[in-house]
């Protein structure tokens, strides 16, 4: 690849330091009727570049810098913004281009090309970003710094040649992200939680407090969303378990998403969601907004963060106190993390059937406990037993999901919370995924299989919603399965 600036085959572009001696450090001949020369080193034939990080060079980020610069001395952004994005882009080219010429910076067509489009960017979106959010396959984009950003696909992470042309320009592609939801990052409040357009979820945490650079983390959805039908396909869940869950979203049992970071809990929560009838109001809170529900009746609620003064903070408690005063028929937090469990459970058990919610939790055992600690650390004074009566009155069902290690998502169990007996909260396993083995390729294999409960303790529910015979048939087909 030629260096930056410089066109194929112009003998300037040969390397300006000396080239490293050859390895076999023998001699190189003169041809004859040539004059005698000492023998000098042969020049290492250049390395072959790796074939995914083709980096660009220093030279390329010093030139765009400069065309940058003398960009925004030559345009009024603000009729800019009163352009579509197309415009924007077809007028910024244009300048560029003569910028290119009046400068006299000698590019190749392709380099060309390279620059103008990350200067759209730059101006007009995230920079260096675009690329990746552009493509579908990338479930997260971080960013470690101006000069490493890794991404994951299809449930491994990897390294990419994505930089930035410093700390500066990350820093202030993060500003422009969480300034679109009305939040801010600096050295003054240095974490932030934001979102992008599309729902998709956005951490930043700034110097002081990152060491090496803004870190910047983006978890990307789908822009065709997921269903359960689809998940089914990919192995996440069998058919008669996928026919289970769409009967739990159906018949307005309280569901809790259990699952570790990355599992795939929020997408589950939202392919649930698909289920409920069209005609029932919904009301969601959540820290950053990332559920997209297809139902017309919606509102959707997300906290807020203290000002500068630390005040004005809204929590998730108080959204979903709040929610109790707005008509709601289900209440759907989007992550229950702190002593808004209380308040969840007491709208599950106050006539707001169906509600959902997800945690963080490793089996729906662990869940329950989770959920105990969460009520807890609000400072309710209660008995252990006192809050146990409350979980297995308020909460129906437990799905679980799961990232193996081969990167790929499981709905692993889909248990029922049964009562209690003594101290001990009784649960009953519906669904379960075994893992049998290992591929040539280290895809691990397994299978989803039912434990043979032939009427759960939803079955009455399935009869009032009219869905008795369809649950009835889902686990006359399992047990046929097995």
């Amino acid at each position: 690849m030629a260096m930056f600036g410089k066109r194929p085959g112009d003998q300037s572009a040969a390397p300006r330091a000396p080239a490293p001696a050859s390895a076999s450090g023998g001699a190189v001949f003169a041809p004859a009727g040539t004059p005698s020369m000492p023998a000098t080193p042969a020049p290492a034939p250049p390395p072959p570049a790796p074939a995914p990080e083709v980096r660009r060079s220093d030279e390329y980020y010093q030139t765009k810098s400069l065309i940058f610069g003398a960009l925004i001395e030559a345009i009024d952004l603000s009729q800019l913004s009163k352009l579509d994005s197309e415009n924007a882009r077809e007028e910024i080219r244009d300048i560029v281009n003569e910028i290119i010429a009046i400068k006299n910076v000698v590019l190749s067509i392709s380099e060309q090309e390279d620059l103008l489009d990350d200067i759209c960017n730059d101006v007009l979106g995230y920079g260096p970003l675009e690329p990746l959010l552009a493509r579908d396959d990338i479930a997260d984009i971080m960013v470690n710094g101006a000069t490493r950003t890794f991404i994951e696909v299809s449930g491994k992470i990897q390294l990419t040649n994505v930089r930035f042309r410093d700390n500066a320009q990350l820093m202030n592609i993060c500003q422009r992200i969480v300034s679109q939801v009305g939040r801010r990052v600096d050295e003054a409040s240095p974490i932030c939680d934001a979102r992008l357009l599309d729902g998709s979820r956005v951490n930043v945490i700034a110097p002081p407090l990152a060491i090496d650079g803004p870190a910047l983390t983006i978890r990307k959805f789908k822009k065709d969303k997921l269903t359960l039908d689809q998940l089914c396909r990919f192995g996440s869940i069998s058919p008669e378990g996928s026919e289970i869950l769409k009967i739990i979203g159906r018949v307005r049992c309280n569901v809790l998403i259990s699952g570790g970071t990355g599992s795939g809990k929020t997408t589950l929560l939202n392919c649930l969601t698909n289920y409920i009838d069209l005609d029932e109001r919904v009301i969601t809170c959540e820290d950053a907004a990332e559920l997209q529900l297809q139902q017309p009746h919606v509102v959707r609620l997300e906290t807020r963060p203290p000002n500068l003064e630390g005040q004005g903070a809204v929590t998730m408690r108080d959204l979903v106190k709040n929610c109790l005063r707005m008509r709601p028929e289900r209440i759907i937090v989007g992550e229950v993390r702190g002593p808004e469990a209380f308040d969840l459970l007491q709208a599950m058990n106050t006539g707001h059937d169906g509600s959902m919610g997800t945690l963080h939790a490793n089996s729906p055992r662990e869940a329950l406990s989770r959920l105990e600690s969460m009520i807890t650390m609000g400072g309710y004074a209660l008995p252990p037993r006192t809050i146990r009566e409350m979980i297995v009155s308020s909460v129906d069902v437990i799905v679980q999901a799961a990232r193996l290690r081969d990167g790929s998502r499981r709905i692993t169990h889909i248990t029922e919370v049964m009562g209690l007996e003594g101290d001990v909260v009784i649960t009953q396993d519906l669904f379960l995924y075994d893992i049998v083995g290992e591929d040539a390729n280290g895809k691990l294999k397994g299978r989803h299989r039912s434990t043979g409960i032939g009427r759960p303790r939803f079955w009455d529910r399935a009869r009032y919603f009219g869905e008795e015979e369809r649950l009835a048939a889902a686990l006359d087909a399992s047990e046929v399965r097995e």
